[in-house]
């Protein structure tokens, strides 16, 4: 008896909480705003949005947000804002280019968020099949706010991707990593090329003093001809005879006498 009574507490317990998973019921106004959102954006919204995108001729960018409004509403009988649909019609135009042709539109799903109802719609393409968001006020009037078709990739293209964006990222690492060993090992040169840097520039101010300090003795040494002193060259003469030991300094014969500066050593 105890085992049947918690098998009935236990299923119970698990049609509450499905009941408790399921979304809130529409009321019948709501589930009204919403099969016809999901008509519209599909009968009406994706044609017409498709046909402004396939008009080569047709420059939204020309008119002002007032006057795509005018045309839309007069042409369709959708309201919207000018800006909306432009954007929407950009959109279009760049998901066509990866979906192609719309071949056909599939089923629309429309939830409510809030202050818009929002509806998903299946498009089949000749290149890639997508899907179509489209956007109304969540009132009686369901103005179209925005709308957008987004391409479907499949499980090859997103593989493909993956292995892509892998493949860049582990390129664009690689290559930081040879920049660095490349920056490090020319980290070794600089040292080298500093020592003979400064070298050169010892070398060149040890040449540049030598040239400063020769210049000087060279002045020092200057020849001066005083021969012609007679006077001088007698008093030289007798004192190298008397250095020399001999009474007489008629052996010894002055052609020349040279200045020593001897304050410069």
């Amino acid at each position: 008896m105890k085992k049947f009574v918690a098998l009935v507490c236990m299923i119970t317990c698990i049609f509450g909480l499905t009941a408790c998973g399921d979304e809130e019921s529409l009321t019948k106004q709501e589930a009204d705003k919403v099969s016809a959102a999901e008509e519209i954006a599909a009968d009406v919204i994706v044609p017409l949005i498709e046909g402004y995108a396939n008009d080569e001729e047709l420059d939204l960018s020309q008119y002002s947000a007032e006057e795509i409004a005018y045309f839309v509403e007069s042409s369709s009988g959708v309201v919207t804002d000018g800006y909306a649909f432009r954007n929407a019609v950009t959109s279009f135009q760049s998901g066509l280019e990866d979906v192609g042709e719309i071949v056909s539109v599939g089923d629309a799903e429309a939830v409510i968020d809030d202050k818009q109802i929002i509806v998903t719609v299946q498009i089949q393409g000749s290149e890639k099949d997508a899907e179509a968001e489209v956007i109304f006020s969540n009132d009686i009037f369901l103005d179209l706010e925005s709308a957008a078709l987004n391409p479907i990739s499949g499980m090859g293209e997103l593989v493909k991707n993956a292995a892509l964006n892998t493949l860049i990222g582990m390129g664009t690492v690689f290559i930081v990593l040879i920049l660095i060993s490349a920056i490090i090992s020319c980290l070794k040169i600089v040292p080298k090329l500093q020592e003979k840097w400064t070298k050169k520039e010892t070398q060149d101010a040890l040449a540049a003093g030598n040239g400063n300090s020769q210049a000087p003795a060279a002045e020092s040494y200057e020849a001066e001809d005083l021969s012609g002193d007679q006077e001088l060259v007698a008093v030289i003469a007798a004192a190298i005879a008397a250095y020399e030991g001999s009474a007489s300094a008629d052996g010894f014969v002055v052609r020349s006498i040279h200045k020593v500066n001897r304050a410069r050593r």
